[in-house]
């Protein structure tokens, strides 16, 4: 390619407003549909588009692939309270300081890190206007939280009121809900009783999640054990979604845009799976890009993944080169968002905005809750 052209064409990968597409609303899902592996399925590769259903899965893979879902759990993260004073105060919990190798550790005052067997979190708030360091919330008789520091952007330190991180999600199962993504609507008593099932996937384990990994949730035991007859091979990472899923890109240039860290695990058996399959000539497939995201990670410095577990800010966008994966299976996602980034740097830009032009003109379903894409380039 002429390098004026190759320059032109960077640099329009980079300009975030390159990411946009026309959307009509009523596409985006408000309920999962009435079954889960009755979603619709599009699967795409450099130049063929096919419509199918996710049930018909198995027959777009071969034998030998691995598909790597992401376990982790969503834990009902949302809890609402007073402050001191009266007023309706909203915690989304993010993380525990507790978790090892905290990614914020330079930002927080090192006298609320050393302190430890305590049960402190970074929240994001709402509202946070008069949530100053040595204000209580209350969300019960039996829990409150003290702000200890202020980090910006609606994000809090805060300790609660019990004694550990188990006893709190013992709290939670009581006083939590799952916190929807904002474009699902519900009335006031927020997520109802479809969506405490719903939106978890069938093979859920690890608790750690604010989010779904949304490409999990089509998955049933038909389609599970029609794969396996057809030799196709499981195994699973946990990534525990934070609420930068949701987050919009505000940076104009994708060069500029830092990702929200996210905490992961690889076990052993499962890098070991992965590398064998790749070393017989099978492919990797991700469900979702969560899962991705945990397995290029781990492969950033090797090219091979390991088994461990840190913290990931990897901002996959279009210029990287893929490691890991083959190929993936993924929701269909909102305009300028870093997920639609990074499957245009598996299929290219141009491609993915082919394949959602045609998405939105066939009626597929858009978000969390609606259909699902193959994408192998």
């Amino acid at each position: 390619m002429n390098e004026s052209l190759q320059n032109s064409s960077d640099s329009i990968d980079n300009d975030l407003s390159s990411y946009d597409f026309e959307l009509p609303e009523h596409l985006i899902a408000q309920r999962p549909a009435a079954s889960r592996d009755a979603a619709r399925l599009l699967v795409a590769d450099s130049s063929h588009i096919t419509h199918s259903s996710f049930a018909e899965l198995y027959g777009f893979l071969r034998p030998g692939d691995l598909l790597v879902r992401n376990d982790t759990r969503v834990f009902p993260a949302r809890i609402h309270g007073r402050r001191s004073g009266g007023g309706k105060t909203e915690f989304l919990l993010i993380y525990s300081l507790n978790t090892p190798s905290v990614p914020d550790a330079d930002l927080i005052r090192s006298e609320i890190l050393t302190e430890k067997n305590r049960c402190r979190w970074v929240v994001l708030a709402r509202p946070t206007v008069h949530l100053k360091e040595d204000k209580v919330v209350t969300f019960s008789d039996q829990l409150s939280a003290t702000v200890l520091q202020r980090l910006g952007g609606g994000r809090l330190v805060v300790e609660f009121s019990v004694p550990d991180d188990s006893a709190l999600f013992t709290m939670l199962q009581i006083l939590g809900e799952v916190p929807l993504p904002p474009y699902i609507k519900r009335d006031n008593n927020g997520p109802d009783e479809d969506d405490s099932t719903r939106y978890q996937t069938i093979y859920a384990k690890s608790a750690g999640a604010v989010a779904a990994p949304t490409a999990g949730l089509h998955f049933t035991p038909y389609v599970e054990q029609a794969l396996q007859d057809n030799g196709i091979n499981f195994a699973h990472v946990t990534l525990h979604v934070g609420p930068g899923t949701f987050r919009p890109i505000i940076a104009d240039r994708l060069n500029d845009h830092r990702m929200d860290a996210e905490f992961y695990i690889i076990s052993q058996q499962t890098a070991d799976k992965i590398n064998q399959t790749k070393e017989r000539g099978g492919r990797i497939i991700t469900v979702g890009t969560t899962s991705t995201r945990a397995l290029e990670a781990s492969a950033l410095e090797t090219g091979m993944v390991t088994a461990g577990q840190g913290w990931t800010r990897i901002f996959i966008k279009p210029g990287y080169r893929f490691n890991v994966i083959d190929g993936l299976i993924t929701n269909f996602h909102l305009p300028r968002s870093s997920l639609l980034v990074m499957i245009s740097a598996l299929m290219g830009r141009k491609r993915v905005l082919d394949i959602y032009r045609e998405a939105v003109a066939t009626g597929y379903r858009f978000y969390s809750y609606g259909d699902a894409t193959l994408l192998i380039p």
